[in-house]
This record gives structure tokens, sequence and C-alpha cells, in this order.
């Protein structure tokens, strides 16, 4: 039995998601439980080496951790070359120069989205990881969470007959920062540091809409900055100059040919009345099924009720326990670490990650055309993306 052991260099990791979804839940786990075995019997380990720009938080979480290796300095990580893999989870305006860098020393990537801020970029992101061959990953976290899973599961059983449509409700309040402080960093508010809703949240439904459905044909999109003034990490009052909120319809195709109605509601200016911070509902000719992060419920034909309106009376159907839990009928694990393990194996295998650049590239398409249909008011047909 052998151990190889891939160093990872991993770039933003004093953000929020950088540091609590892809260290200390998925790449410290690994580390922590010895790596773990291929089918071969390799076992496959985590070297992590910390990336920041501020040498005293990176020191004192390298420090916190046990993490032997940390450093300032990008380039000379993405230069060092016993490292094998460069994460990215900083700054979306600062992503497409970092993973080209990457690319062009020859490290496999795993990053963040969006990819770019342009679809150009994103595109020749794409084309350089097939140029160069190495292997690139793009976190896909939501396919990977059990409400996904479970309802993707439904999908492919057949469960809803001919599917109708998709309604996703996402969103929570975001504290200005005034009285109380925000629970997202600022930039997320500043379209010129590349924040916004659309650009952040639309490249995630893309894949989640391609992953659970089909290929998104069309998008018709409203976008508003709800919220106007905002204060910063230092209590400093800025401008907001991104979209907050996002309304979208969106035009689906399955792989058999149906047509689909999507929508999805995204918003840090809501407060929240469901079950989950985001929710998913299916409803097809045979059953209908709502899935969160975590859970997910059913209804089949044969069990559907037949309400009648009547705003005269009050409501005494009790709609909510007229559905039925979905079983996982499987351990399923953090999403965000299910992936970085499925990255890895396909490092160690030399073959092409499933969520690609590509697939990315079409999450930053869907985000450009739903900013483009907000401006000009109208649906946009979406074409297809070819290197």
């Amino acid at each position: 039995m052998t151990t190889r052991t891939l160093r990872i260099a991993m770039n933003g990791i004093t953000g929020r998601m950088g540091y609590r979804q892809h260290l200390v839940r998925s790449i410290l786990p690994i580390r922590d439980a010895g790596g773990f075995t291929l089918d071969d019997g390799t076992t496959v380990q985590v070297e992590p080496i910390l990336i920041g720009r501020n040498e005293a938080k990176i020191k004192e979480l390298a420090e916190l951790h046990g993490v032997e290796h940390w450093t300032t300095d990008l380039d000379g990580a993405i230069n060092d070359p016993s490292v094998d893999i460069v994460f990215d989870a900083s700054m979306t305006s600062l992503r497409a120069a970092t993973l080209k860098k990457a690319m062009a020393a020859g490290k496999h990537i795993f990053t963040e989205k969006p990819t770019a801020e342009t679809l150009a970029e994103a595109i020749e992101l794409a084309q350089i990881a097939q140029e160069t061959g190495v292997t690139a990953g793009v976190v896909h976290d939501k396919l990977y969470l059990p409400g996904l899973v479970k309802l993707r599961r439904l999908v492919d059983e057949g469960f809803f007959g001919r599917i109708l449509s998709i309604r996703g409700e996402f969103g929570y309040w975001v504290f200005e920062g005034d009285v109380q402080e925000a629970q997202r960093p600022s930039w997320n508010y500043r379209a010129e540091d590349g924040g916004g809703m659309t650009t952040d949240m639309f490249c995630h439904w893309n894949y989640v809409l391609e992953g659970i459905i089909g290929t998104v044909k069309s998008v018709n999109a409203t976008t508003v900055t709800h919220i106007p003034v905002r204060w910063d990490e230092n209590g400093d009052e800025y401008k907001a100059t991104a979209d907050d909120a996002a309304y979208g319809i969106f035009e689906l195709e399955t792989p058999g040919g149906d047509q689909v109605v999507g929508q999805i509601n995204s918003s840090w200016a809501v407060r929240v009345y469901r079950d989950e911070l985001v929710e998913f509902q299916i409803d097809g000719t045979h059953g209908s099924a709502v899935a969160g992060l975590r859970k997910c419920v059913a209804q089949q034909r044969a069990h559907t009720p037949k309400p009648v309106w009547n705003p005269d009376l009050p409501v005494t159907e009790p709609f909510r326990e007229q559905w039925l839990e979905v079983p996982a009928n499987a351990d399923l694990d953090n999403g965000f670490k299910a992936q970085w393990e499925e990255f890895l194996r396909d490092v160690v295998a030399g073959r092409e990650h499933r969520f690609g650049l590509l697939s990315a590239a079409r999450g930053v398409q869907l985000a450009e055309l739903g900013l483009q249909s907000s401006a000009e008011r109208r649906t946009i047909d979406i074409p297809a993306i070819t290197l």
C-alpha cells in the first residue's frame, strides 16, 4: 500500500466560504482522517498551504488548525514545484488572473464561482484548461447536498412523470451594517469589486438547473438594489452599486426534449418564512417534491388532495402534513467535502472533472445575460458555448 500526498495551495482561505466550507469542513477532515483510499488501495492524503493577504490572520489560522505551511506570497506558491493544486476562494475580480497563472504553471485548479467577471474571460479559462491538460474543477456544492441529491434521485427514477416546472426561493435578510453588523462582506454590494446577487447566484442556479432538469434555453430577469446604502467592515457608510436581489424566469429543456418553466427568486433583502434558506419545488404530472439543503418531501399524484378555493372559510386542510419525507438511503457526507474528494480522485487519475470550467462559463453567461435581460426588459435566448 502506498500513500500519495497532494499539496494544495488554498488562496482566500480567510474568507467566510474558504475558511468554513473548504478548510474546516473539507480539507482538514480529510487530512485528520488520514486521507481516503482509492480502489487500488492507494491512500490519498492532503497537505494544505494557507494563503492570504493578512499575514497575522493567516498565521493565526495556521497555528489554530495545526497547518505547517502558510504564506502571503500567492505567486510564490503557484510557482512552487511541490504544489500540486491551486484552490481559489478570493474576490471574484481577482479570480481569473489567479487561475490563469496557476494553469500556466501546470497546476490543477479547484475554484469557487464565478470563475470570471465576463463570459469572454470565463471561456478563455476553459480554453486554457483544455490546452494545458490540467484537471480543473469548479465548486458545484449544491448538487452534493442531501436535499438536492434526493431531488435528483426522484428525477432519475421518473417520479415526476413529465416535469412541468421548477421554482426556487433563496435568500435572507443581510443587515445593513449600521446598527447590526452585516453577515456578508461589503464587496458583495459593490459592482466595481465584482459584487451583485445576479453575478453571485445565477452561476449557482445554472448548474442546479442543468444538474437536475436540463439545459437553460432563455432567461428573463429583473434585478434590483433594494438597499441603496450600507456600512462596511470599518463602520463606514458606502453606496451599494450592485443588485441585492434578482428575480428570474428560465425556459429549460430536459434531455428528452420536454419544455420546463423555471422561476427562482434570490434576495438579500427578504425575511425567511420557509424551512430552509433555499428551497426548490418540482411539479410534474405524476408528483411533486420540495427540497432544501438537507430535507426533501414529496407528494404522489394518488396522494394529492383536492382543495377547493373558498375565501369565505378558514383553511382546514393540513397541507404540510400531506407530504412524505424522502429518505436518504445512503450516508451523505458534507457536500463541499464530497466534491473535494471526487475532484482529488480525478487529479490522481489524470482525468477531467465532470464540473469544469466550461460548466462555470455557462454560469457566467447566465449571469451576464440575466443582467442584460433586466437592463433591456426582455427575454434573451441563451446560445450554446463551444470551445
